[in-house]
């Protein structure tokens, strides 16, 4: 065997597509009983497979390591995807914020594709096989041990295990060890795109209470690490939804202490607001504050507001005086949480963390340390935001360490 592929998921699928393209005898080893795992959940079942923004822009939404993989990403861009995977017959649609699905809404819909695509390559896959050791005496990569004892031969082996998030798709980290066995450094996995935990109990109590056109804030002391539109969700331990998981991506290492602000009324100035809150309260003169913020957001998130207005939420509307009125604008347009921490590993979409970019060559997707090793996909310290950028980052760079693998010196030597 030339090259063994380790990993079915999106860059894997992509590695050995692209390798078997250059005429490479290639093999997947896969440690599940069918491909794609991951790409079946991805997208809540619908696959965001990519995202048709400008080239830039993609760059701008992967927040560390971005300039890693401008090589692989020029060379296979989002536009490539999208042609690439139309021309293997899935047709594709964009929605908002330029997210790219099936027209199906069927992540089978791409899985079968890349399928198809390996079969007609001929491609082998390996179902059911766990790699044990990377085998690589004086630094040269000749094969893999499997954990029942066999023995594969190759002249090169590209890791695309995935990360450590979703384990039950089979991404458990098996990469980071067999790397790390190997003398490559491995950055402490953490969880990305994830839900935040946090200190204040109240947004437990809203469990499956949606917001949407809201903006959200982090902030570390005075300085702001996050500020974007969109919707968000409150849950059982705190707050999940688009906006979180992207805030997620821009967080320390350590959370615990950052401050999140939600603006319920983001398209209002203050002034602006403020005018609404003359003529809420005007028509309402013989309501309660309470009742008023009623009429401004949803009444369970309303209950929990009151409780922080700085004056009795049952205070009558013709009592409040101006300055009140001001503190309750200001309240709704900086509702205060503290992060308490980040949710568990396992339900974070993506890893933070992995085989430490210095270690890899941009230009090929190849190991600095041992030859004939590649890597690709959420195994390397690269991450993006949600939106399909990190299947984008997958696609890439698994099609990048699949076209470059003829450049390992075995393979060369056998040319």
């Amino acid at each position: 065997m030339d090259i063994l592929v380790l990993g079915g998921g999106p860059a894997g699928m992509m590695a050995a597509i692209a390798a078997a393209g250059r005429g490479l005898e290639t093999a997947i080893v896969e440690r599940n009983e069918k491909l794609g795992r991951k790409l079946y959940i991805s997208g809540k079942g619908r696959c965001n497979v990519t995202n048709a923004c400008e080239v830039e822009d993609v760059f701008a939404n992967i927040p560390r390591n971005s300039r890693f993989v401008y090589s692989a990403i020029r060379r296979f861009t989002n536009s490539d995807l999208m042609a690439y995977l139309e021309q293997l017959g899935v047709a594709l649609k964009t929605e908002r914020g330029g997210r790219v699905f099936p027209v199906s809404d069927k992540a089978s819909d791409i899985t079968r594709a890349l399928e198809g695509q390996l079969r007609r390559m001929g491609v082998q896959v390996l179902y059911g096989a766990r790699v044990q050791h990377i085998v690589a005496p004086q630094g040269k990569v000749t094969g893999v041990r499997l954990a029942d004892g066999r023995l594969l031969e190759a002249k090169g082996v590209i890791l695309c295990t995935g990360g450590a998030s979703y384990p039950a798709t089979g991404s458990t980290g098996d990469g980071y060890r067999l790397a790390g066995e190997l003398g490559h450094t491995v950055v402490p996995p953490r969880p990305s795109l994830v839900p935040l935990v946090t200190k204040e109990h109240w947004p437990a109590t809203l469990a499956g209470v949606t917001l949407k056109n809201v903006a959200l804030t982090a902030m570390a002391g005075e300085k702001v690490l996050f500020c974007q539109q969109g919707e968000m969700l409150f849950t059982h331990s705190g707050v999940s939804g688009p906006l979180v998981l992207s805030a997620s991506a821009m967080l320390p290492d350590n959370p615990v202490g950052i401050r999140l602000f939600i603006n319920l009324k983001p398209a209002l100035e203050p002034r602006q607001l403020d005018a609404r809150l003359v003529r809420e309260l005007s028509d309402g003169a013989r309501k309660h504050a309470a009742t008023i913020l009623d009429t401004l957001m949803p009444h369970r998130l309303a209950e929990c507001v009151a409780a922080m207005l700085p004056f009795s939420p049952d205070m009558p509307a013709h009592q409040i005086t101006r300055a009140q009125r001001q503190q309750m604008g200001s309240l709704l347009q900086a509702i205060p949480m503290t992060v308490a921490g980040f949710g568990a590993l396992e339900e974070a979409i993506v890893t933070r963390g992995g085989i430490s970019i210095k270690e890899v060559d941009p230009s090929t997707m190849q190991s600095k340390k041992v030859e004939g090793l590649s890597f690709a996909g959420e195994v390397l310290d690269v991450d993006g935001f949600t939106g399909g950028f990190n299947l984008q980052i997958a696609f890439s760079t698994g099609r990048l360490a699949g076209e470059k693998c003829l450049s390992y010196k075995s393979l060369r030597e056998k040319g």
